[in-house]
């Protein structure tokens, strides 16, 4: 965790809840599966609000759903 925090993507959570695999939500979403993999092990350097929505879509969710600031 860096000085001002971190932001935790709690996609897999949902996925779970929904019982969507990953190669579903990488198609419903329009992602390719390396995107997903990146956001689902913490690796992905920076997201897409275009791609932001198009998971909330396909997951059925809100933003804060699937993002959490967690404060240092």
């Amino acid at each position: 965790m860096d000085e001002y925090g971190q932001i935790k993507i709690k996609i897999a959570e949902i996925m779970e809840q929904k019982g969507l695999s990953k190669t579903r939500l990488a198609h419903l979403a329009l992602l390719d599966r390396k995107q997903l993999n990146k956001l689902l092990d913490g690796t992905a350097a920076r997201i897409d609000f275009a791609v932001l929505a198009r998971i909330c879509h396909a997951l059925q969710c809100q933003i804060d759903d699937i993002l959490e600031y967690i404060p240092k």
